[in-house]
């Protein structure tokens, strides 16, 4: 038996469930779904990129991932990461294909939660996840607040982003102006 397959196909189901029964706003309640992994592990970092370097490592070291490239914006605030070959791909296909856009995303929230504890930044929020079954990648847009003052700024999110034409043909979980006007 695909042990993996088997535990992304009871994921999918639960992610498509919880998110129906919570009428789409389970999303706001998953920021700790695989959290216990990378805090398994002693990263260190004193930047962003330290972070997120780090995790990367680990993820790959223990088969998650086949690689994660990333990208700050100038101001800070935008983390886009491109994650390739995840184990949890076709997890998140099969919740697509019941109709519900990606909103769990294990990998953004190892990421975000080091940030958090070793950084102490305020609080961040996953934006956008758009799943790329074709290319075996999923991309993930976070906003990250290292102060109270910052919420509410808002970066570019597309602003040179050399996967800007195809994500903006995707769905997002996030009900953002462009995303409404979309499905309108």
């Amino acid at each position: 038996m695909d042990s993996i397959k088997y535990c992304n196909e009871v994921m999918a189901r639960l992610e498509t469930l919880m998110y129906q029964e919570l009428s789409g706003m389970a999303h706001w309640k998953c920021e700790f779904v695989g959290t216990d992994f990378i805090r398994s592990k002693n990263i260190q970092g004193k930047s962003v990129p330290e972070i997120v370097e780090n995790c990367v490592k680990e993820m790959k070291a223990a088969g998650i991932v086949s690689d994660i490239t990333y990208k700050t914006s100038p101001d800070g605030i935008m983390l886009k990461l491109k994650v390739k070959n995840c184990m949890h791909l076709s997890k998140e296909v099969l919740v697509e294909e019941e109709g519900v856009a990606p909103y769990v995303c294990p990998i953004a929230n190892m990421v975000l939660d080091q940030i958090h504890e070793k950084l102490k930044f305020t609080t961040s929020y996953k934006a956008k996840q758009a799943i790329d079954q074709d290319n075996k990648q999923c991309l993930v847009y976070m906003a990250l607040y290292k102060t109270g003052d910052q919420i509410g700024q808002v970066s570019d999110w597309l602003k040179n982003d050399e996967d800007r034409e195809w994500l903006e043909n995707q769905p997002s979980q996030i009900l953002a102006a462009a995303d409404r006007k979309k499905n309108q």
